[in-house]
């Protein structure tokens, strides 16, 4: 068997394979489910779990519409791009008890960025589209991007280097982070000031999600009664469904990054399994908890909140949020003083 670079070349192709199918399968799942939660909160029946799955088999159906006055290389290369990038961002995140597809290739830092390409793709898409709604709504992607960017970076810098002022190896790997091999996580490194610091965090982190994903109060790229779907307005048919789906692993992924970061426990850890037995309950645990993230980061937030002008998306999360994930370092690096946890 062929070895480049120290990689088995067939696992990683079936473990990407295997990650790509479950991004997308989960992700149209929790969709379902999230709709189904909102409307639930909101003394609605809602739509059923399955309706993502018609809504992608029916746009697969249908043909895609290039607008006439569209770049169409880039107009149908963007939705493909925004669906490889958000399944690449999963092959380095940790999922239940399994390591990363691509473990020791990628740190923190790399997700950082790759979490920006599906926006990305999506503000090509709009600005190839040709269409006067399509860039406005790019033009607010990006001021939603360079918005948010400041609070998250914050708050996943901040674990990483508690991390390491305490000693850890490699504390900018989501494996080590979430302790798949060693068991140690954030919450048993700090002290009583670290805690509070993380609890910070985890909020900046959970108002964060629904502006990496678009959604309500953060929705106004799209914005449907303003734009007529702003980004997408003109996608049609099969590239709206690779959008679709983009948006289904990026949940996913959003969702699996917060646990990794501040929820990495697992059933294995508590409870003596056989090693078939752990990884089946640490996975269904990790499921329970991205469902867990889902609710309380997206269906209670859109449900609770009226859509922001784009003037408050900049000030809630550079000044309200930044503040507070700033905040929440502070007492992260106090801890580390106080509890010894490394000299700066």
């Amino acid at each position: 068997m062929v070895m480049i670079l120290g990689v088995d070349p067939v696992l990683v192709l079936g473990g990407t394979v295997a990650v790509a199918l479950f991004g997308m399968l989960a992700g149209l799942v929790f969709m379902g489910i999230e709709r189904k939660f909102a409307a639930r909160m909101q003394a609605r029946i809602g739509p059923p779990i399955r309706q993502p799955f018609r809504d992608v088999a029916k746009l697969l159906s249908k043909d895609s519409i290039v607008p006439e006055n569209a770049i169409p290389c880039l107009f149908n290369m963007a939705p493909v791009l925004a669906l490889a990038s958000s399944i690449v961002i999963l092959l380095y995140i940790p999922l239940g008890g399994f390591l990363p597809v691509l473990a020791g290739y990628g740190d923190l830092i790399l997700v950082m960025y790759l979490l920006t390409v599906p926006a990305l793709a999506l503000v090509a898409g709009g600005f190839a589209s040709g269409s006067p709604y399509a860039t406005v709504g790019s033009q607010r992607e990006m001021v939603t991007m360079m918005s948010y960017e400041l609070p998250l970076a914050i708050a996943v810098i901040a674990i990483a280097w508690r991390l390491a002022a305490a000693g850890i190896a490699d504390p900018f790997s989501l494996a080590t982070i979430a302790g798949t091999a060693s068991g140690i996580t954030i919450w048993s490194v700090v002290g009583p000031l670290g805690i509070i610091g993380c609890v910070l965090l985890l909020i900046v982190l959970t108002w964060v999600t629904p502006a990496e994903l678009s959604r309500v109060p953060c929705d106004t790229p799209e914005a449907e009664t303003e734009l007529c779907g702003g980004l997408l307005v003109e996608y049609s048919g099969r590239n709206l469904a690779l959008f679709y789906l983009a948006q289904g692993v990026k949940t996913v992924a959003m969702a699996a990054l917060a646990v990794a970061l501040f929820l990495p426990w697992n059933i294995s850890w508590f409870v003596a399994l056989s090693p078939n037995a752990a990884l089946a309950a640490d996975f269904a645990f990790f499921l329970l908890k991205i469902l867990a993230v889902i609710f309380f980061s997206v269906s209670v937030i859109r449900v609770g909140m009226a859509r922001f002008r784009i003037t408050h998306v900049v000030s809630i999360y550079w000044g309200y949020l930044g503040g507070l994930g700033l905040l929440g370092l502070v007492f992260m690096v106090l801890d580390a003083y106080i509890g010894g946890g490394g000299v700066l």
